[in-house]
């Protein structure tokens, strides 16, 4: 159907907002990289690939409005919490299908961008081209991956989360919380190593979870979690060994997002607490025809055009250099005035490659069956960690050195990119295998 069909057929029940959370918190993303990227020629020549977050610290109060990843993180628990209630409700065994049909939209687009880049990665190398900025975009292009693998893991942890909410309620979303917490005082206060790295599921779960609540109408005090998530954060940063950005900062010892930390979590639940308090007039202005028809339409290309944006940005810098253009001092004037400019190219040119493979983004017509085989649970969770290893790994290492056994290291193991890659190929395959079921039909 097309996106106007769609937005005609949409019942009245739909919680519209939701779509426009999801499409804005991407968009947001985008935006944020193509301004982030500071690129510059050394004096020996070289391209080098800055961040102006790091070149122009006062801009990184910034972050505390456009890190938007928790309100996508959050998007996903209400939209994770609805699908499998409806599946439980007339599958006899819901999880594969329900793996199936949330991950389709994510992986099948993912998995085409790896294989295009792959491929393109191993006929540079074996042509022997290569230096300069393309080197540092074969490292580059990967990075939004860390997105993919997280939401893995959310979708892949939302049956049993799902119950434990419907148990407990905010108690279940107190025990993450809390949990986030406790490791950060092991890590901050005890010293304990490694033990950081369980943020990764702590915090994003626990903002996950907000999900949840929303789905059961459970948010009805937003601003008191906008008040409580904003002086937490302000209170952690001030006080604690948080730095002030919301997103990673090269060379920075402590990152509020690579391991998330606490303040990560309660700047959170103060984007999750304004959004809310938001809806009733957003949900009003989704109402006109033209606005939600533009929404639908965005939604059906949005993965496909977050998993590209990088490319688009570094091929508009390699067009300038290759054209010989003089770039600015990033963060000078010159560089400012540049910007609307770069981006109006790096919008056509991702809008170039979303017509190109925007087809992966569509589900598939497969009908899953309503009695899955007795084993397609088990396979579908093994598919779902080797996606989750394999597109994590692949974020760290990037597609450089493919026959030269590169390596990076993912928490305590080093991982290589032809590693990464057949994990991933392999994960998607038994997810779509045992999610089908017996009946399907193609």
């Amino acid at each position: 159907m097309r996106p106007s069909d769609l937005a005609a057929a949409t019942p009245a029940s739909r919680d519209r907002s939701i779509d426009l959370l999801r499409v804005a918190s991407l968009g947001t993303v985008v935006l944020g990289h193509w301004l982030m990227a500071a690129v510059s020629v050394g004096a020996d020549g070289h391209a080098r690939v800055g961040n102006l977050l790091a070149l122009q610290p006062r801009l990184q109060l910034l972050t505390w409005v456009f890190q938007v990843m928790p309100v996508f993180f959050f998007v996903g628990g209400f939209s994770h919490a609805l699908s499998m209630r409806s599946l439980g409700r007339r599958t006899a065994r819901p999880y594969a299908v329900f793996l199936r049909a949330r991950l389709q939209r994510l992986l099948r687009p993912t998995v085409v961008f790896i294989a295009v880049w792959g491929a393109a990665a191993l006929a540079l190398q074996l042509s022997g081209h290569g230096g300069g900025l393309l080197d540092i975009s074969l490292r580059l292009v990967a990075q939004p991956l860390w997105f993919v693998g997280i939401y893995l893991a959310m979708v892949a942890f939302t049956p049993p989360l799902l119950r434990l909410h419907e148990r407990w309620g905010w108690g279940a979303f107190g025990m993450l919380a809390g949990s986030a917490a406790a490791v950060d005082v092991l890590r901050f206060g005890l010293g304990v190593p490694y033990v950081e790295f369980l943020n990764f599921a702590f915090v994003w779960l626990a903002v996950h979870q907000l999900g949840f609540l929303r789905a059961d109408g459970r948010l009805s005090r937003p601003y008191v979690l906008a008040g409580a998530g904003l002086a937490g954060a302000a209170l952690l940063v001030a006080c604690g060994p948080y730095p002030l950005s919301m997103v990673g900062m090269p060379g920075e010892k402590v990152s509020n997002m690579a391991p998330p930390t606490l303040a990560l979590l309660c700047h959170g639940l103060w984007l999750v607490g304004a959004v809310e308090l938001l809806r009733g007039p957003v949900t009003r202005w989704l109402r006109r025809p033209r606005v939600w028809r533009t929404v639908v339409a965005a939604n059906g290309i949005s993965m496909t055009a977050f998993l590209w944006h990088l490319t688009a940005m570094l091929g508009v810098y390699g067009a300038l250099l290759a054209a010989d253009v003089r770039l600015p001092e990033p963060g000078s004037g010159a560089w400012w005035v540049q910007v609307p400019l770069r981006i109006m190219v790096a919008v056509m040119l991702t809008g170039v490659l979303v017509a190109v493979f925007r087809h992966a983004e569509k589900p598939s017509g497969t009908r899953e069956s309503s009695a899955p085989r007795a084993w397609a649970g088990p396979a579908s969770a093994l598919g779902v960690t080797l996606c989750l290893l394999g597109v994590l790994g692949l974020s760290t290492v990037g597609f450089g050195g493919l026959l030269e056994g590169r390596t990076a290291l993912l928490i305590a193991v080093r991982v290589t990119a032809p590693a990464a890659v057949l994990m991933t190929l392999a994960g998607w395959l038994l997810v779509e295998r045992a999610g089908r079921g017996r009946g399907a039909a193609g």
